[in-house]
């Protein structure tokens, strides 16, 4: 975890019930009995605990804690709604969220709950927004919009002294920087960028590029893929939902915990039998007799004459029974048009 005032995106951290960092992996065990069917029930239909051992957060992170301690906070409400709701059932190990902010940052914080923490490397995936502050030690330059046009696409990023990630020189793409507004020696911006940007060293290069110094003031997250902030919710929004539904009505519950399948949707997708997934349960791939059908992403993967592309290798993808619930995250390897063979090879079981 950084402890700059910079958003570190390393793989998202979990919780464990010590309150310890547990990391995004946390075993392969399924919510399931052994005599129990492991797909769960379709996502629009689970009721508030299946909701709650298997879903995620838009959370509106506030400044002051930490994302760790936030994490914290949000996994023992829950597993006392729990004790109320299902008290014969188990309680959550933890929850996992979408890269780190640092105390004083604030915005969008999506946050996975129990079973869900499996497929938090998902959101390494996807790319963030921010909307910052850039603080200038001097008036900006005549042509400073030019100057911050320059920092669109490609740049090099060494990370930090206080990173959570070793230091080398490494590549990080800037998809969006506009300038919003100037007032004095303050610029307001809006980036979109790849996953693993350092605002804050992006606003220290900024300022030498202009000639004037600079360092990031506020800083809010406004997107990580696939959320944004248009439907955020904060902590006091949480556990009124909680609240209510310990007396029975989970309607605002289901507003504000979704099914864990919300924080895949941009991941390409592959749907197989449920056979397939009863499977892969067991320890089992993706075989390609499995596969029923791939979405036009996943498909995109995969050459004419059924090898997976070059991309295939880098890009994760998420298997899905009929009914909508997710099975599990893998790479493509493999024809899925074939006879034999696998087709997904398997990073994370969900079941």
């Amino acid at each position: 975890m950084t402890t700059d005032a910079d958003p570190e995106q390393s793989p998202a951290t979990a919780t464990d019930g010590s309150g310890a960092d547990a990391g995004a992996d946390a075993g392969n065990d399924s919510d399931a009995t052994p005599t129990e069917d492991p797909i769960r029930a379709p996502p629009d239909e689970r009721d508030p605990a299946a909701l709650l051992r298997f879903g995620v957060v838009n959370l509106d992170k506030p400044p002051g804690p930490s994302s760790h301690q936030v994490s914290a906070w949000l996994r023992d409400e829950v597993n006392d709604a729990l004790a109320t709701l299902s008290p014969d059932g188990p309680e959550i190990d933890g929850v996992a969220h979408a890269g780190t902010l640092d105390p004083k940052v604030t915005g969008c914080l999506p946050t996975l709950t129990g079973t869900a923490t499996r497929a938090a490397q998902a959101f390494l995936e996807g790319n963030k927004e921010y909307v910052s502050v850039l603080e200038l030690h001097g008036e900006p330059p005549a042509d400073f919009h030019e100057v911050v046009g320059e920092f669109e696409g490609e740049i090099y990023q060494k990370p930090p002294k206080k990173s959570a990630v070793s230091r080398r020189l490494r590549t990080r793409e800037i998809f969006e920087l506009d300038v919003l507004e100037v007032d004095d020696r303050q610029a307001l911006l809006r980036i979109g960028c790849e996953s693993g940007t350092y605002i804050r060293k992006l606003c220290h290069d900024l300022g030498l590029a202009c000639g004037t110094g600079a360092h990031m003031g506020h800083l809010r997250r406004t997107a990580t893929d696939p959320f944004d902030d248009t439907d955020l919710h904060t902590l006091e929004d949480l556990w009124d939902a909680l609240a209510w539904a310990r007396e029975g009505d989970a309607d605002y519950l289901r507003e504000v915990v979704r099914p864990a399948e919300d924080a895949l949707t941009h991941l390409p997708s592959v749907t197989i039998a449920p056979s397939a997934a009863r499977e892969v349960a067991t320890g089992a791939q993706v075989y390609a007799p499995g596969v029923i059908e791939l979405d036009d992403p996943a498909r995109d993967l995969i050459d004419a004459d059924g090898t997976p592309t070059d991309e295939a290798e880098d890009t994760l993808v998420a298997c899905y029974v009929p009914n909508g619930s997710v099975v599990c995250i893998g790479r493509l390897v493999g024809d899925p048009d074939a006879e034999s063979g696998t087709v997904v090879s398997l990073e994370r079981v969900l079941l």
